[in-house]
């Protein structure tokens, strides 16, 4: 099938640039040694799994679904952290992982002694309490008040009574600050990291620098990166782990949508068969303006459209965009990098219907891997 004949609203994730991203994932871990994991949280499309199985080491979870979907779907290492676990699903967890951090001591000693028993290895999350980011507190785990990670002052709490030794059966420490940066993002964290829980680190046996490294964006420093894993692994004796998400899938996907209507309140406005609410939530979250395909910035050409969704939020909005010509009811817009975050966040606001998922292969064939109806919609209610 032609890309263009793809029905719309359809994500369709391009399988030659998904491979170009792998490709420098593995050449990262190629060079220096360490271990790179695919983040479920952005980007779960299993039907992927068996490739991104050649390049990558395995998964990452953020909760016993994941679990089941990395180890039932690409079944290579597979680590879990959450914030805290359900006692009812943690036998399941224990099954799955290989690998299972935990964001407290108290969570830590409740499952523990069932983990280590399970020849599990386990870690703990700590929160260097270093911002990089300038924006989107929300995606800032080291913001004050944070939920996320061990504390120094926790930490050192936790280690200071007279009982047994915490860190006994602990094999790794992990931390996970970044969004969307670039290495030296990650060198100022890791050492600020170092200066605060640098003297448990020769005790582990693995160090696991998390997600946010945009390693395969054009421009990124990576042998800034390699001579930071380097550096670790090295000194300390630890293997080291990333777990990027969006590296992965990284401008890797389309996102098909066509024009229903054009009305004019004061600007123009393009009726689209789509959401930003219910099928890009991140543009509403971040917020995000995501890259249109044969559109100007706006002001850069002479025809300007608002898109907005087809959901009752007054919000419903993409963004706008200009063209060279007017848009006309019925033709196709393709919006860039909709691969990461879209899929697994969509929903079904007002009885939205789900986007198909599709693949646009090595030859440039497209097919459709999965359509959504009715159904998917009432039996989540």
């Amino acid at each position: 099938m032609d890309f263009y004949d793809l029905p719309t609203p359809c994500y369709v994730v391009d399988e030659n640039l998904l491979i170009k991203n792998l490709e420098v994932l593995k050449n990262v871990a190629d060079s220096t040694g360490c271990r790179i994991l695919l983040a479920q949280k952005a980007f779960s499309m299993y039907s992927f799994y068996p490739l991104i199985g050649q390049y990558l080491n395995g998964t990452a979870a953020s909760g016993l679904f994941e679990a089941r979907l990395g180890a039932e779907e690409m079944g290579k290492e597979n680590h879990i952290f959450s914030p805290a676990y359900r006692e009812e699903a943690f036998d399941e967890i224990v099954k799955l992982c290989g690998h299972i951090i935990f964001n407290s001591f108290s969570q830590m000693v409740k499952f523990k002694e069932k983990a280590l028993n399970s020849g599990k290895s386990i870690g703990l999350r700590i929160n260097p309490e270093f911002s990089t980011q300038e924006s989107h507190e929300i995606y800032d785990p080291c913001a004050p008040g944070s939920r996320l990670g061990i504390t120094i002052d926790n930490f050192n709490s936790a280690l200071s009574g007279s009982g047994p030794n915490l860190l006994d059966g602990v094999s790794g420490l992990h931390f996970h600050t970044l969004c969307e940066q670039d290495a030296g993002a990650l060198i100022a964290t890791a050492e600020a990291a170092e200066r605060k829980f640098g003297k448990w680190f020769g005790q582990m046996k693995w160090l696991n620098f998390g997600g946010g490294h945009h390693i395969t964006r054009p421009g990124y420093d990576i042998p800034a990166l390699k001579d930071c894993i380097k550096y670790y692994g090295e000194k300390y004796g630890v293997q080291i782990y990333l777990e990027p998400g969006e590296a992965v899938a990284l401008n890797a996907g389309f996102f098909i949508t066509s024009v229903l209507d054009v009305i004019n309140n004061g600007i123009d406005i393009a009726i689209l068969d789509c959401s930003a609410a219910c099928h890009m939530p991140d543009v509403l979250e971040m917020p995000y303006r995501p890259p249109l395909l044969n559109s100007f910035n706006v002001g850069d050409a002479p025809y300007t459209y608002r898109f907005g969704g087809m959901t009752c939020l007054a919000g419903d909005v993409i963004g706008e965009y200009s063209f060279d010509r007017p848009l006309t009811p019925g033709e196709k817009l393709v919006f860039a990098d909709m691969a990461i975050y879209s899929m697994v966040k969509n929903n079904t606001f007002n009885g939205m219907p789900l986007p198909s998922i599709a693949i646009r292969d090595k030859n440039g064939d497209c097919r459709i891997v999965k359509s959504f109806g009715y159904d998917d919609f009432k039996s989540r209610l």
